[in-house]
C-alpha cells in the first residue's frame, strides 16, 4: 500500500528559487507546489489540503505576514515556516506572533531546512492537530468532507462555501467569530459586496438549522457570529 506524501505549499515570488525549493523537497520525498503571490497562495491552500507552508515575506501585493493571518484564520493549526531574506528581529517576532512554527533567513542550508521541516511536522503530528470533518450540531450531523447536513432521514446537500462557513463556526462553537475573519479566510477579501454575500449565506444556514430550537446562530451586530448548540 502506498503511503500518502506530505504536501508542502511554497509561496515565493522568485521563480528560480521556487523551482529550486520544489526540487529539494521532492528529492526528500515530499510533494511540493509553488505559487508566486498571496492571492495564489490562499487559493492553492484552500484547494490543496497542504500539510505545511513555506512562506516568503516580501511578496507582490499582500505580504507573507498577511497571507499567514488568512491561512491561520482558516486553520490555526497548520504549520508555517517563514523563509525570507528579512533578518530584522522585529520581523522574526512578528512571524512568531502570527503563529509561525519556524523562521529561517536566506541564504539557508539545504540540509538544515529539511531537518527544520521534519521537526515541525513531527511536532504537529504528535499534537494530533487535524480539524474534524464531522460535527454533531444538536440534532444535526454535519459532514464537512461530503458536504451534507443530516437530521434523521433528511439529508441536505450543501455548497462548498456554505460548508466552509459552517465548519469555521463549528470549530469555534460558543465563541465569537469575526465577520472580517470569515470574509478574509473564505472570500479572500472583506469588501462590501462579499459582506452582503456573507449575510445571505448566514441567512441560509439559519434556515437549514431552524428545526432544532436549541441550535442558535447569533448575530453580534457589526462584529460577527456565534454558533451555540447542546453537546
Amino acid at each position: 500500500m502506498m503511503t500518502q506524501k506530505t504536501k508542502i505549499l511554497i509561496v515565493e515570488d522568485s521563480l528560480p528559487e521556487g523551482a529550486m525549493l520544489v526540487d529539494i523537497l521532492e528529492d526528500e520525498g515530499f510533494e511540493a507546489n509553488h505559487v508566486i503571490d498571496a492571492e495564489q497562495g490562499i487559493r492553492a491552500y484552500r484547494e490543496g489540503g497542504y500539510d505545511l507552508l513555506l512562506l516568503d515575506i516580501m511578496l507582490p501585493g499582500k505580504d507573507g505576514f498577511h497571507l499567514a493571518k488568512q491561512i491561520k484564520a482558516i486553520n490555526e493549526d497548520v504549520p508555517i515556516i517563514f523563509l525570507t531574506a528579512r533578518t530584522l528581529k522585529s520581523d522574526e517576532i512578528q512571524g512568531f506572533t502570527i503563529g509561525a512554527d519556524d523562521y529561517l533567513t536566506k541564504p539557508y542550508d539545504r540540509e538544515l531546512l529539511i531537518w527544520r521541516i521534519k521537526a515541525v511536522l513531527k511536532r504537529h503530528i504528535s499534537a494530533e492537530s487535524s480539524i474534524p470533518d464531522i460535527f454533531q450540531i444538536g440534532k444535526y450531523l454535519f459532514d464537512y468532507k461530503n458536504l451534507t447536513l443530516t437530521r434523521g432521514s433528511n439529508v441536505r446537500r450543501m455548497t462548498r462555501r456554505e460548508a466552509d462557513i459552517l465548519q469555521m463556526l463549528c470549530i469555534n462553537e460558543g465563541q465569537l467569530v469575526k465577520r472580517d475573519d470569515i470574509l478574509i479566510s473564505i472570500w479572500g477579501s472583506n469588501d462590501y459586496f462579499n459582506g452582503r454575500s456573507l449575510d445571505v449565506f448566514i441567512t441560509k444556514l439559519r434556515k437549514y438549522l431552524k428545526d432544532d430550537p436549541k441550535v442558535i446562530l447569533e448575530n453580534i451586530h457589526g462584529v460577527g457570529y456565534e454558533l451555540k448548540y447542546p453537546k
